[in-house]
């Protein structure tokens, strides 16, 4: 379980080219996302066409996370049964750190750093865009807490707006425009 706990991503996943967006975050079936290949040359695990890895994978928005998963060493993790909802940083939420930032993140000695970082994305159950509500308190796989905000259908997570969601052969990816930073640890 605790290998599960560690699954962590910035959310790790998803597809469409995420701009951001007021408008209210859409949902895409699995079956709708490009098809992702089941198998990767750059020591990627075969992977289910519909995990959250693979959706991942597969898209042009998500490389920066997808690069980071493989640095922290959890794209295995994330891989996993699940269930997983991971909210997911595009590439523009991570170009927009200041600079200097990632950089320093994908580096071997700040592996830590980066998967607290990423396990801030990641909640271990499959919850999807109807089922969170406004002020609700979400426990990541760090131990940290996150605060959902919806007005009307626009969806937010610690003021990150969600952009898309698409389900996941094992759990829900919410793609979103920043990247969730973890309160210091007292």
């Amino acid at each position: 379980m605790r290998a599960l706990v560690t699954i962590t991503v910035v959310g790790a996943t998803l597809l469409l080219g995420c701009e951001r967006s007021e408008a209210p975050a859409r949902v895409e079936s699995a079956a709708s996302a490009p098809a992702a290949k089941t198998a990767h040359a750059d020591n990627l695990p075969p992977l289910d066409a519909t995990n959250i890895v693979s959706i991942a994978s597969g898209s042009k928005d998500h490389t920066t996370l997808v690069a980071a998963l493989k640095a922290a060493d959890y794209v295995g993790a994330v891989a996993a049964s699940g269930p997983l909802t991971v909210f997911a940083p595009t590439n523009a939420a991570f170009d927009a750190l200041p600079p200097g930032t990632l950089d320093s993140l994908l580096r071997p000695e700040n592996a830590d750093q980066l998967r607290e970082i990423l396990k801030y994305h990641v909640t271990t159950s499959s919850l999807t865009a109807a089922s969170l509500k406004d002020g609700q308190s979400l426990g990541m796989a760090n131990g940290a807490r996150t605060t959902i905000a919806r007005q009307g259908e626009a969806l937010s997570i610690n003021g990150a707006h969600v952009v898309a969601s698409i389900p996941a052969s094992n759990g829900t990816v919410h793609v979103i425009d920043a990247v969730l930073l973890p309160p210091a640890k007292p």
